[in-house]
């Protein structure tokens, strides 16, 4: 029996809930797509598409944590693979969080789409490589942070939702004074 027989359930509870929240965020994107503002390749690139990438990363934990290894070593390695991408993407987030000019971000952006995130890769990139030693101790990391990329998915889409209700939606005669039609 491997370490990993008695995380399968868990993996399987997340990996399906990133999978179906990736769908979810499809809406979301259509919603923006709707919205009377309309939105720039680099607002989304900056705020939508990292938030299908975190999805996307608990779906592929999930899938290697449940494939038939034949040792924990190369399992790790595919873990901190994961990490490796992440940190260099979110570095790639950070860039166009800062290029992009339709949205002025405010520090709970930089902590959930910036900072988060970063902690989150470079979680997986240490305990895919620390897993070989320690693999009871090393899973609940890497569980934990992808329960973290997950919480930050849904917390991204659910703020994009938000931000399209409240402030995309104002057509330019409703965000004057009322009843001056301005």
């Amino acid at each position: 029996m491997t370490p990993f027989a008695g995380w399968e359930s868990f993996y399987v509870i997340v990996g399906s809930s990133a999978a179906a929240l990736t769908g979810l965020q499809f809406v979301v994107i259509a919603l923006i797509a709707e919205a009377r503002t309309r939105s720039t390749t680099r607002e989304i690139a900056a705020f939508g598409t990292p938030t299908i990438v975190h999805f996307c990363v608990v779906l592929r934990v999930a899938a290697i944590l449940n494939a038939p290894w034949a040792g924990i070593g190369r399992a790790g390695v595919a873990i901190a693979a994961c990490g490796v991408a992440g940190v260099v993407y979110a570095m790639v987030v950070v860039r166009r969080t800062r290029r992009q000019t339709t949205y002025r971000p405010v520090l709970e952006d930089w902590i959930w789409h910036a900072i988060l995130p970063s902690v989150a890769y470079a979680g997986l990139l240490a305990a895919g490589f620390a897993l070989p030693r320690d693999p009871a101790a090393f899973l609940f990391v890497i569980g934990a942070m992808a329960l973290l990329l997950l919480f930050i998915g849904i917390h991204n889409a659910w703020d994009a939702v938000i931000y399209i209700a409240t402030e995309r939606w104002q057509g330019p005669d409703e965000s004057g004074p009322p009843g001056t039609g301005a």
